[in-house]
């Protein structure tokens, strides 16, 4: 396995619609797990995720339920085909010397994990803005005591509208808002899962040179996938709230890591810190599980191969 050759195109297709497929079918529970992240002491409008889906669906209607997702679907092609596709290099590179071991795998995730925040952030960014406007909107009409005085309700704004104003007060470091915080996040993300993703499925392989059968591939990156999401959850709540611009006026704002890490220890408690933890699992167990069938059954490589081969 060490000299196989791997093709980078064939690998960033295999990323992208891997990524399109479980988006479409988990944004939801991603709506939820961001609405329950940041809602603070005080100003709590869901319970629990089914609670956070039944009022979103009642005050928003069903595609209520897909605020931000075109964010999500036109960035999240390039974002899982780069971080699928770098882990994927950076194994390959790394066993050139020799056996791969638990080290250069958890290497080749860090490496992964520091090459997709460049996609990642501005994405993250956007979406959470998207997502949880529905919850700001919602604190309005049912909990008028949390939102300030004298403020006006105004319509959602789009992505497009909140890019040119990011831009345009805060230039490109707008849209890498929580950069640290996603690196905190994506990069032990990334050492966990691959690591953990690799070792799960070669236990499936029938023999040690073939592939392993899809569906041991679709339960590996579920089980690699949720067990790393918990993992890294308290980190996914201090990003989240580093990156929501609009809060109640009950609700505290941030100025950094440390700051956010305090003021919810102070204000919350440490439970705040797994909060929408179970969502994250739910988001994203069927997220890596399809992404690694789709890896595993080489979509991207029978799409290329219809194209017409260059003659050496």
């Amino acid at each position: 396995m060490a000299d196989k050759q791997i093709s980078l195109p064939a690998k960033l297709i295999n990323g992208g619609i891997a990524g399109l497929i479980g988006v479409t079918c988990v944004f939801p529970i991603d709506l939820a797990k961001t609405r329950l992240q940041n809602q603070q002491n005080g100003s709590r409008l869901y319970t629990s995720m089914s609670d956070c889906l039944i009022k979103t669906i009642r005050s928003e209607g069903y595609f209520g339920m897909y605020r931000g997702a075109a964010v999500n679907l036109t960035l999240v092609t390039p974002e899982k085909a780069i971080k699928l596709a770098a882990n994927d290099f950076f194994r390959h590179h790394l066993s050139k010397d020799g056996k791969l071991t638990l080290f250069k795998e958890m290497l080749a995730g860090c490496g992964a994990g520091t090459c997709q925040v460049i996609v990642t952030t501005p994405m993250e960014m956007l979406k959470i803005q998207l997502q949880d406007a529905g919850r700001i909107a919602a604190q309005r009409k049912l909990m008028p005591e949390t939102v300030a005085a004298g403020t006006v309700e105004t319509k959602s704004p789009t992505a497009m509208q909140i890019s040119r104003q990011l831009f345009r007060e805060k230039g490109i470091a707008g849209l890498y808002k929580g950069l640290g915080a996603t690196l905190l996040r994506d990069v032990p993300f990334s050492i966990i899962y691959f690591p953990l993703f690799a070792n799960l499925n070669n236990l499936g392989k029938k023999d040690m040179d073939g592939p392993a059968p899809f569906y041991v591939s679709f339960i590996s990156g579920c089980v690699a996938g949720s067990t790393a999401a918990v993992a890294v959850n308290p980190v996914d709540v201090i990003k989240t709230r580093l990156q929501s611009l609009n809060r109640g006026s009950t609700e505290d704002t941030y100025s950094g890591v440390t700051d956010c890490i305090r003021k919810i220890m102070r204000n919350e408690g440490p439970s705040a810190f797994l909060k929408g933890a179970y969502c994250r699992a739910l988001v994203i167990a069927p997220l890596f599980g399809i992404a690694q069938v789709v890896y595993f059954l080489g979509v991207g490589e029978f799409i290329l191969s219809f194209l017409p081969k260059k003659d050496n």
